[in-house]
């Protein structure tokens, strides 16, 4: 129980380490680059309070663009098959990660997986691949 509950505080950042890059002879950096992110934020300072508005009026436009493209199942296979892989093993961990929040479906999870293993399975499988 102390295992699935450590493992649920487990953040998105780190499901992205469970994902397989598509090609392993590329290093994948996860971190920005210390010099280029201080000459975007003193960029950011130097524009006008009106231009800060915009830009991050624009920010927020794009991330609602990407949820919505999430939501729609524009990831990649690689994710669907490796939360599948977790749901059969920890149900709840794979809701929790599919979903990126702790919410109802999470819960029902741990609920259907403390009962009986199987319908935790099955319920994780259905959050999982099934379609909103």
């Amino acid at each position: 129980m102390a295992f699935l509950i450590a493992a649920t505080s487990v953040t998105s950042y780190s499901y992205a380490a469970l994902v397989i890059p598509a090609s392993s002879a590329v290093p994948v950096s996860t971190e920005p680059d210390p010099v280029t992110a201080k000459s975007a934020v003193s960029e950011f300072k130097n524009l006008s309070k009106k231009e800060r508005k915009a830009r991050i009026k624009e920010a927020k436009k794009e991330l609602k663009v990407y949820k919505a493209a999430k939501r729609a199942g524009a990831e990649p296979s690689t994710n669907t098959l490796l939360l599948v892989i977790l749901a059969i093993l920890l149900p709840p961990l794979a809701v929790y990660l599919h979903q990126g929040e702790i919410n109802s479906k999470f819960w029902i999870s741990l609920l259907l997986t403390l009962l009986f293993w199987l319908p935790g399975v099955i319920y994780a499988l259905i959050v999982i691949l099934g379609n909103e």
